[in-house]
C-alpha cells in the first residue's frame, strides 16, 4: 500500500507547539495550498490542509516557520474521528509531517530572525537523520510551477 503525501505552500498562521502528558513534542499547523485552476469567478481557491508533527521535526517546524512561511512537507495521510461534547461525530484529516522542506529565500526568513544571505532551501528530516542537510535552491519566493496536463505522465 502506498500512503505518501508532498505538498507546497504557506503557512496559514504561526505554528502551535505542545507537548503531551508524557512530555512529546506535539505540533499542528495550517497549510495553503492555492489551487491550480480557476473557479467561475476567475478566483484561485486555496486549500488549507492540517499539519500534524511529532517531537524533533515539531519543534524544528515552530522554531524555523512562522506564518506566511513557504515550504515543503512530506508525511502521511490519517483520518480519525471522535465524538464532541454534543455527542456529535467529529472527521479529522490530517497529514502527518515525515519532513519538512524551507523554500523562503533567506531574506524573508530574516523577517522572522533567522538566518541571512540568498535564496536556500533547508531540509529539517525527523528523528531518523542525525544531521540535517543543507541543499541550495534556485526557487524565488513567488515561484509558481508552471505545468500543463500534458506533460503529466498519467
Amino acid at each position: 500500500m502506498i500512503n505518501n503525501v508532498v505538498l507546497v505552500g504557506r503557512l496559514g498562521k504561526d505554528v502551535d507547539l505542545r507537548a503531551t502528558a508524557n512530555g512529546t513534542s506535539v505540533a499542528n499547523a495550517s497549510l495553503g495550498v492555492p489551487r491550480s485552476f480557476t473557479n467561475g469567478q476567475g478566483e484561485r481557491e486555496t486549500d488549507w490542509i492540517n499539519l500534524i508533527l511529532w517531537r524533533k521535526t515539531a519543534e524544528n517546524f515552530e522554531k524555523y516557520t512562522h506564518k506566511g512561511s513557504l515550504v515543503g512537507i512530506e508525511g502521511t495521510l490519517e483520518t480519525r474521528n471522535y465524538e464532541n461534547q454534543q455527542g456529535q461525530r467529529i472527521y479529522v484529516t490530517e497529514v502527518n509531517v515525515n519532513k519538512f522542506t524551507l523554500l523562503d529565500s533567506r531574506n524573508n526568513q530574516n523577517n522572522a530572525g533567522t538566518a541571512t544571505s540568498s535564496n536556500q532551501s533547508v531540509n529539517y528530516a525527523g528523528e531518523s537523520q542525525n544531521a540535517y542537510t543543507r541543499q541550495s535552491s534556485a526557487l524565488s519566493d513567488d515561484y509558481v510551477a508552471d505545468i500543463s496536463e500534458e506533460d503529466l505522465p498519467f
